[in-house]
């Protein structure tokens, strides 16, 4: 491994300077450090830049990256995600956030940069969504791609929404809720877990879909096998149009009777892993920090 981004909020300081040292740990292992251009004056300014450090656009940011190493929690993955998993570009976290379930690393840790450096580490691959809106109003097509999850809802406030819920051509429940769930298993310890989704092993191949407090007791969260297609249509008469929330970041206007399409993508993230321990492992000492 060659060349490496390191990635974080440099307007915050700490963060910051979390990332100056392991960018300079990467440069004593031999390792060309890349960085956002936009966080060069950030350090200039901290007294912390180099002139070792190569500042770069975002849009070539990642043209010859050969890893990228992420300082905070799963938003700041998640954020990466959207760039490096479509090059195949892989990805370690280290946790400066308050879980970091996906974070493979703490900053008490840097010193195993000399294993990822000579090779020594496993790729764990992860599933993702590819999410199609059909906007019938405006004639179009939307295409997003997310790790996490897709949730259907009323946006900033809560209001009980209708949905139909469609695998292929058939349709399985209509929900009464706050919102509607679709997450991979990699996101079933998110949000999907917090509206009392189960939580499925990363490895299983499978699409979760949880209802937030749902207005009937017959509601229930449902498991497909990610072959399927899921259709999820807003049929609600009272509101105008919903919110579709892409990994909690991204949000697009969902009007009466548009359809989301959600597949299983071609497309996967790459975690970097450097210990050995199982999923329940990692998930029971993430949970017992919280």
């Amino acid at each position: 491994m060659k060349r490496a981004i390191v990635i974080t909020n440099y307007y915050i300081q700490e963060k910051a300077e979390a990332a100056v040292m392991v960018a300079n740990k990467l440069l004593s292992l031999g390792v060309e450090v890349l960085i956002p251009l936009s966080a060069r004056d950030r350090l200039y300014k901290m007294n912390k830049s180099r002139k070792e450090f190569r500042y770069f656009a975002f849009d070539k940011l990642y043209k010859n990256a050969e890893i990228v190493v992420v300082l905070g929690g799963d938003g700041s993955i998640l954020e990466v995600v959207k760039s490096a998993s479509p090059r195949g570009i892989p990805i370690l976290g280290i946790n400066l956030g308050r879980v970091g379930y996906m974070a493979e690393l703490e900053l008490s840790e840097i010193d195993k940069l000399a294993d990822v450096v000579a090779d020594k580490y496993t790729i764990d691959e992860r599933a993702m969504l590819d999410i199609e809106i059909n906007n019938i109003s405006h004639d179009k097509v939307i295409k997003a791609l997310a790790l996490n999850d897709a949730v259907l809802s009323n946006g900033s406030v809560a209001r009980i929404v209708d949905i139909e819920l469609y695998e292929e051509d058939k349709l399985i429940t209509t929900y009464r809720a706050d919102g509607l769930i679709v997450s991979t298993p990699t996101g079933s310890t998110a949000y999907s877990m917090s509206a009392g989704g189960p939580v499925a092993h990363p490895q299983l191949q499978c699409f979760c879909v949880t209802p937030v407090c749902p207005h009937s007791l017959m509601a229930r969260p449902l498991i497909f096998p990610d072959s399927s297609a899921l259709y999820l249509k807003n049929i609600c008469q009272r509101e105008k149009m919903l919110y579709l929330t892409v990994d909690g970041k991204s949000s697009y206007e969902i009007y009466r009777n548009d359809t989301v399409k959600i597949t299983k993508s071609e497309v996967k993230t790459k975690l970097v892993r450097l210990k050995y321990s199982s999923f329940y492992d990692h998930l029971r000492i993430k949970m017992s920090e919280q």
